[in-house]
């Protein structure tokens, strides 16, 4: 559910149609969601993406004060540069994905639909005496995403107050770590930014540039193995199970909550599940639910679910899993009647 109850005025466009669930506000599509999954690989277009959640942290100790408490090196981070940083339990399970770009003076922060109230109470909950200020802004402030490998500069946010954070996907960050695939990535020279722009221009900010929906740009997520936090994860689920060291963790900075997992999974030991790519057997009218239990074909107990469902306009039906680290990589998994191949994305 978004943080705003206000509706999306991308949604009255002509043959919008409201997307439901986590991602109900925005539109699922606009009439032709194969069509719009071809724009925006051949980098036009836009999708509106305003049910995230937005969150301004202002004051001089902002950025060392985050990097005390994230997963990310940030306590230097030049303005206009992205990074993505994660917020762990004590136990080193995820709790929140942080999309951070800083201008120089506020720390902008975009999160998954309706997780901002939390993350702003206990980012206040940690203040303690330092000259920091958290705001939960998304009221006033909309996200909007375009295929475009560009951060963001000083003149984009003094000429139309927009700000825009690069996503690094499937870029290796300094001092991180790969547990999938790494040369080549089917994701290299991916391009994706998300424009954060004042709620009131968002029609001024869109033009005429064709639209895409969440159905859209989701198969091209799971096409490109980019794990989504509350989607691909649960209360249980470590970085590592994603491969999500490879761009929102740094392996060598100061503490933070939920280090001393990271830390003994990657020097120690190996992580109890793994995400992997599915392609789904589409003779069938119908895809398996998020969430759908996963089996080895001709077997009975369960090894994983799958965490996100797409149709490619290349290649059919496919999704995400999350299952158990020793599933043979051989395996022919089955979602009740659906049949599917894995790609192993974490290797074993």
């Amino acid at each position: 559910m978004s943080d705003t109850t206000a509706v999306s005025t991308l949604l009255s466009t002509p043959g919008a149609v409201e997307d439901v669930g986590r991602d109900a506000g925005v539109a699922s599509h606009y009439g032709d969601p194969l069509r719009e999954q071809r724009l925006l690989t051949d980098g036009l277009g836009v999708v509106d993406l305003s049910h995230r959640g937005v969150v301004q942290v202002t004051g001089p100790d902002r950025l060392t004060w985050l990097h005390s408490m994230t997963t990310q090196k940030i306590d230097d981070l030049p303005p206009y540069t992205s990074v993505e940083s994660l917020v762990l339990s004590p136990k080193g399970h995820i709790e929140h994905s942080l999309h951070l770009v800083d201008d120089g003076e506020t720390t902008w922060i975009t999160v998954e639909p309706g997780t901002a109230p939390a993350l702003v109470e206990w980012l206040r909950s940690m203040q303690f005496m330092l000259r920091v200020e958290v705001q939960d802004v998304t009221p006033a402030y909309a996200v909007l995403g375009e295929p475009i490998n560009a951060e963001s500069t000083a003149q984009e946010l003094e000429s139309h107050g927009v700000i825009a954070w690069r996503d690094p996907w499937p870029a290796m960050g300094p001092d991180s770590a790969a547990y999938g695939r790494t040369d080549p990535h089917p994701a290299t020279g991916r391009a994706w930014r998300e424009l954060i722009v004042p709620r009131d221009t968002v029609l001024q900010m869109v033009d005429d540039r064709p639209l895409a929906g969440m159905w859209a740009l989701e198969a091209l997520r799971i096409d490109a193995w980019r794990p989504r936090v509350l989607w691909e994860t649960d209360h249980r689920t470590i970085p590592h199970e994603l491969d999500l060291l490879r761009t929102a963790v740094h392996l060598h900075k100061g503490c933070y909550r939920g280090q001393e997992t990271i830390a003994r999974v990657h020097n120690l030991g190996k992580p109890p599940r793994r995400l992997v790519f599915l392609h789904l057997d589409g003779s069938g009218h119908t895809l398996p639910d998020v969430g759908a239990e996963l089996v080895v074909s001709g077997a009975e107990r369960p090894i994983g679910r799958i965490t996100s469902v797409g149709r490619h306009y290349e290649d059919g039906p496919i999704a995400l899993a999350v299952i158990k680290r020793n599933t043979p990589v051989d395996a022919v998994l089955e979602a009740g009647t659906v049949s599917a191949a894995q790609t192993v994305i974490v290797e074993p």
